[in-house]
Parts: C-alpha cells; structure tokens; sequence
C-alpha cells in the first residue's frame, strides 16, 4: 500500500511521471499501472458524463474508460435514425445542463448526441477511448479498485488503480439477441435493431419484426413509411399508450397526478383516457396486462409503449400483428397458431442487456448509475447521489 502512496504522490506533482518512468526490469509491471486521484467511471454514455460531470463541479478528478471510439456510442452507432426522445426534454436532462431552449420538446437522436457532445465540453470531460474493460476487482490488499482495461491500438493492458468505481454501462451494453429455432436456416437476413438504420433498405420486402416495445414500433412504423410490408410479433401483452394527452406528455401527466393519487387510480384514469383516444387495442391484437402502465414498469420494468403512429399503421392493415414465433424456416417462419408465412427479413426488436456480470467483482466503494429501469431521469438522480457521496469520501482522504 505505502508504494501506491508513493505514486500517488509522484503523479499529483508529476503529471507526466506515468509516461516518462524509466522502469527497471523489476518495476517494468509498473509502466501500465495507473494510479487515479479519483473514481474510474467505465462508460461514457449519458450516465458516465452525467457522473463525471458531477464530480468535476465538486472539485472531484475522475477517468472515463469507453471501449468504443466515440462517447455515447449506444446512441451514436447502435440507433436508427428517426429515433427520438420518447419522454420530453425535461425530463431527459442531465445534471446541471438543460437542453438548448431551440430545441423541440422531444429531441431527434442528433440533437440529443448534440446535446451530449457540448455537455463533455462544457464540463472538459475527455474520456480514454477504445478501453475495453476486461475485469475489474477489489483488492483487499491495497484497499483498492483494480480495474484492468485492454487498449487494443497500443497493443497492451492497462491497470488502473482507484479507491472508487463507477460502473456506468447501463442495461442497454449489449444486443440481446433471442435463440430462435431454425434461425440458421432462414434464408433472408436477420438483424438486431442495434445494426438498423433506415426502413429505405428494406422497401417493397416483407419484414418480420420481432418484439413489440417502443423500437419495435417505430420500426414498423419506419418500414411502412419507406413502403414495406411488416408483419409485428406480439408474444405477450403489452400497455400501448399516447404519447401526449390532454395537451400534455403523458409522463408528464402521469408525474402530475401521482402527487395526488395512489397508483392505481392513476393507471385507471391513463388506461381510460387511452381507450377514448385510441380505441380498444385488443381488437387488433395487442391484449392488456392485468396490471396497469405505471403499477407493471414499477414491479417489472416493463415500458409501456408511447404510440407515435404505429398504431395506426396496425388499425389500417399496414402491419399484420402476429404470435408468437414457433420456428423460422427457409423461407420464412412458423408460428404458435399453426400458420406459415415468407418474409424476406427479420428485424429483432428485442433489446439489450448489461454486460456488467462479466467482468465485474467486488462490493466497497462501488458505485451504479443508469441500472434503475428509470432512463435518464432516473441517471441524473443516480449521478448527483454517486457525486454526492462520493465527495463525502473524498473528503475524509483529502482532509
């Protein structure tokens, strides 16, 4: 442990000393160690910059670990492009930077990738690009974090050294991509949404899209608008709700009256208002949960979906709403009620998942933003309580 508070010492007064250490052969594992004055933030995406961003206002250093080469890389490479904001800006915002007043209430992704590149400036926010985190461990030896962080260009490993960890990848690390039986067979292309830009690739074909959530929607949606014919499977039951009503969001509305309210009769009032604006969605295949939008996203995470116009795609027979699948074939799928059909792609509509259990060991001084199943409302909370406590900490060493 003293010989780590030497090269604390040594790097607060030499910034450089990493770099230009001339090691011996007993000291060469030290060239690729670094010591961090401050937390390493693996991820940065909106939760890592809203974290970073935190502590920087407290006077509080911090390392940015990104193994993409860009920041936010989710929302820069893996969206398609008319995405927007689903929830209005206010309630997307991170901490202490709300949106430009130019923009609309629910930002395009490039306004919201915009938004996120002038937040890393504002704040000076430089994180370490293609630094893909391999495992990371608490040493009870040294008290500390060791996070081990492959650098693919430089051909070697780096060690970083920290009292503090911030795991920011969020849910959404990885595809999920389902085990469907006879996906090897299918003789037309099968992708995750993660690599779909444009429904303009896929006009005049016949398209399976693959899950019901908000992307899934707005696929078909997009596919109609680029004139393809989407079929939509629909395996479970699924809340489809407007997105504005009675003038307002209706996260907005729903925020409003749960000051008031118990859930319950919130989810009957939104559940009411729906069924006036958009009709009974049973009749086109889409069955209700038992339980309501808001008392179902609380006990499971599930989203209800915010219809944009997909929903009128579906009530004209634009898309078809299908079961779920039974088996894919050669020529197109197979599904649960025994009926057969040929579509010439699939689009997987199916998610993401954290990859965080892979690498990840240990429990003192570790932090977690953007796990909450709250969006980025629920990251700009999580990141001014991380910064919050954090600063407690720091204190105490720094006193």
């Amino acid at each position: 442990m003293e010989r780590w508070r030497e090269m604390e010492g040594k790097s607060l007064h030499d910034p450089l000393h990493h770099s230009h250490h001339e090691a011996t052969a007993g000291e060469a594992s030290l060239q690729d160690t670094v010591w961090v004055d401050g937390p390493v933030i693996v991820g940065a995406g909106p939760s890592g910059l809203a974290v970073a961003a935190c502590l920087k206002e407290k006077g509080i250093p911090s390392t940015l670990l990104e193994r993409s080469a860009c920041l936010a890389p989710l929302w820069q490479l893996k969206t398609y492009e008319r995405l927007r904001l689903h929830l209005p800006k206010r309630f997307c915002q991170l901490p202490l930077s709300p949106f430009p007043a130019s923009f609309p209430n629910y930002p395009s992704k490039g306004q919201f990738v915009d938004y996120l590149h002038a937040y890393a400036r504002r704040f000076h926010l430089r994180p370490n690009f293609n630094h893909t985190v391999v495992s990371a461990a608490f040493d009870r030896g040294l008290d500390l974090w060791r996070v081990e962080a492959s650098v693919p260009g430089r051909g070697r490993t780096i060690h970083y050294l920290s009292r503090w960890l911030v795991v920011a990848t969020g849910e959404n690390a990885e595809p999920f991509i389902p085990d469907i039986d006879g996906a090897a067979a299918f003789r037309g292309a099968i992708v995750h949404t993660s690599s779909y830009w444009s429904g303009a690739e896929f006009e005049g074909k016949r398209v399976l899209v693959v899950g019901c959530g908000n992307s899934g929607m707005e696929v078909c949606l997009d596919l109609c608008n680029h004139n393809a014919r989407p079929s939509l499977v629909v395996r479970d039951t699924v809340h489809v709700l407007p997105r504005e009503m009675l003038g307002r969001s209706t996260f907005g509305l729903s925020m409003w009256l749960l000051k008031w309210l118990p859930v319950r009769a919130v989810d009957r009032i939104l559940l009411l208002i729906s069924r006036l604006m958009l009709g009974d969605t049973q009749r086109f295949g889409l069955l209700r949960p038992d339980l309501g939008p808001l008392q179902l996203k609380s006990l499971s995470g599930k989203t209800p979906v915010l219809d944009v116009g997909a929903l009128d795609k579906i009530k004209s027979g634009q898309v078809q709403v299908v079961p779920a699948i039974k088996r894919l074939t050669v020529e197109g799928a197979e599904f649960v009620d025994a009926r057969c059909e040929d579509f010439d792609a699939i689009i997987l509509a199916t998610g993401y998942k954290s990859n965080v259990p892979t690498w990840l060991k240990g429990e003192k001084g570790l932090y977690a933003v953007g796990f909450t199943r709250q969006g980025l409302m629920g990251t700009s909370a999580d990141a001014t309580r991380i910064a919050q406590d954090i600063q407690q900490r720091w204190r105490q060493y720094n006193a």
